[in-house]
């Protein structure tokens, strides 16, 4: 048996696994964001640890019997979170998470300081990295900073709660902007340009290494053995890829969570960061994957599901019966965006709206942005993603067969959706423990999950699409000057 654990930004969810597709149980544990201020985001790291022993809790109480053949651990979770810890390792401050938009300031100092930094680091200066967070605590909180021995990210953060070590892989490490992506190595020019000692950094390993061993205390705490081994793991998009196979030159997938993720896995590293693609190492040795990342996936349809009152599949079903081009336009960026518009002030909107909308017009315009959003990411990639004439979707997003068919019918391309895709990230850390513990290869491992259901692209559909699509992208481009200039007003 095989444990894996995804300390994702609204719940913990972990895995139990005999084999690379065979799921003997699974549970979860919720989290919550606090958003102290407008354009933050912030989780305390103590609450990852108190959410994994809940949700590892009722993963033994389903497994049963088969939790004491537990032999291997691996981790996956959120990126670019900025875990600070003094000397004694304890938290400094809460982490500041992936989709906190408060260092833009420091992202252009960073690039003006250091221009090829894109090349190196595989993407462009973005808030949502951890480099220009810590350029921000620097200025904006210089007793905190000067706190500082360690810096973690989010699963990392768990990592030493398991086993005492201070440890990352190569995927998650690419997050950072610290990591010299060519070479898999800690980048010193980069350090220094972001004002981050080099020695604050953890040990980087593969994600298919092993960091550490389960410690007693951990141990007794989740009612393991002692000693078992616990893999570096990966971040959540090399993780989720790892999930479903997706580790072979060329394999693509939609990755539909709390944010959203068009990737693609290659052979070599190839940088891309005028059009805001992520270029990072993957969590196998040997692979890299370019990415479009959108800071809103399948949320927003959550948003209005909270602001509505209502289950979200109730208004999925109620969309459902919306045509596509009757819809209002929907701007779906409640956090802002990175690819392709690097633009943190963006914020959401409708447009179109008249007395005889209602809430499933809206939903269906949530809908068709999303699917929108993936097309913006499609053509961002560029040669990375020409060609292709199926997509895998992975995710809590990809359980709907209306947000399947709109994403196929949008982007013009068969999706596929597998068993159990929702449990991507926690499977492939599993998956990654498997080969940890030397019971795998990578390629006996990443196994493609069997087929749940295929959707096809309808020609008409995409044509009412490409048209829309046009109008949604002008909507954003009249939007952003207004949103440009309330945020340098606030």
């Amino acid at each position: 048996m095989y444990l894996g654990i995804d300390i994702g930004t609204s719940a913990v969810k972990a895995v139990l696994a005999s084999g690379p597709s065979a799921v003997t149980a699974t549970a979860h544990a919720p989290l919550e964001v606090s958003r102290p201020r407008p354009g933050w985001s912030e989780q305390d790291p103590g609450i990852w640890w108190a959410a994994t022993q809940v949700a590892l809790g009722a993963l033994k109480e389903t497994a049963g019997p088969a939790w004491d053949g537990a032999k291997a651990i691996g981790l996956s979770g959120q990126m670019h979170g900025a875990v600070l810890l003094d000397g004694s390792r304890k938290p400094i401050r809460p982490a500041i998470l992936w989709n906190d938009g408060r260092s833009a300031a420091q992202c252009a100092k960073l690039a003006a300081a250091m221009p090829e930094i894109g090349e190196i680091s595989g993407a462009i200066p973005m808030p949502g990295f951890t480099a220009p967070k810590l350029m921000w605590v620097r200025e904006h909180e210089p007793e905190a900073y000067a706190q500082i021995k360690h810096v973690l990210l989010p699963k990392d953060f768990v990592r030493l709660a398991l086993t005492g070590e201070l440890a990352t892989d190569m995927a998650d490490a690419a997050g950072t902007m610290w990591l010299n992506e060519a070479t898999r190595s800690w980048d010193t020019a980069t350090c220094d340009a972001s004002q981050t000692d080099r020695a604050w950094l953890p040990r980087l390993l593969e994600g298919t290494e092993i960091s550490g061993s389960l410690s007693a205390e951990a141990a007794a705490a989740l009612g393991l053995k002692a000693g078992i081994p616990v893999a570096a793991g990966g971040g959540d998009a090399a993780a989720g890829a790892m999930g479903i196979g997706a580790v072979a030159d060329g394999d693509a997938f939609v990755s539909l969570g709390t944010s959203g993720q068009f990737f693609v896995t290659s052979e070599s590293y190839a940088a891309n960061p005028a059009a805001a693609v992520h270029a990072y190492a993957h969590c196998v040795p040997g692979r890299w994957f370019q990415m479009a990342a959108m800071l809103n996936g399948a949320s927003p349809m959550q948003w209005f599901a909270e602001f509505a009152q209502e289950d979200i599949g109730a208004l999925l079903s109620e969309a459902a019966l919306i045509d596509t081009d009757t819809a209002p336009l929907f701007l779906p960026y409640l956090t802002g965006e990175r690819t392709p518009h690097n633009d943190p002030n963006i914020r959401g909107a409708f447009y179109g709206l008249t007395p005889a909308a209602g809430r499933a017009d809206a939903m269906r315009g949530i809908i068709n942005a999303v699917a929108y959003c993936f097309c913006d990411g499609r053509d961002s990639l560029g040669a990375a993603a020409a060609g292709l004439d199926q997509v895998a979707a992975i995710g809590g997003g990809a359980r709907s067969d209306l947000v399947l068919q709109t994403l196929s019918d949008a982007l013009g391309v068969s999706m596929v959706r597998f068993a159990d895709a929702e449990q991507g990230p926690a499977l492939g850390a599993a998956r990654l423990a498997m080969v940890a513990s030397g019971d795998m290869i990578v390629a006996e491992a990443a196994e493609t999950p069997e087929t749940d259901r295929a959707f096809e692209p309808n020609a008409e559909e995409t044509e009412r699409h490409a048209r829309t699509l046009e109008r949604w992208r002008e909507l954003y481009r009249a939007l952003k000057p207004f949103a440009a200039g309330s945020a340098a007003a606030s």
